[in-house]
């Protein structure tokens, strides 16, 4: 672990991967509220499928960005202004 602080160091490497990942995810989830209604990637995010599955249940992607927003203090309608969004999710 600490090779890894070092060479991160040696690299300048400020971000960790899953910071850019959790980031890019924002970027899309904001891209997408913006569309229009009829839109296919706004409808298969809205999209619940049919039925109850037995056992725990799943962390889907959205509860994953609420849970990401929620780190980050955002609200819903923050997404609405492109240029402000951008800038609370990084």
């Amino acid at each position: 672990m600490i090779r890894n602080t070092i060479i991160k160091q040696k690299m300048n490497v400020v971000r960790s991967l899953l910071d850019d990942i959790k980031t890019k995810q924002l970027q899309w989830y904001g891209h997408v509220q913006r569309m229009e209604e009829g839109r296919l990637p706004k409808g298969i995010m809205k999209w619940r499928p049919p039925g109850r599955k037995r056992g725990r249940p799943k962390v889907n992607w959205a509860k994953g960005i609420r849970g990401l927003m929620g780190e980050k203090g955002l609200m819903e309608e923050y997404w609405n202004d492109r240029s402000n969004w951008r800038k609370k999710i990084i």
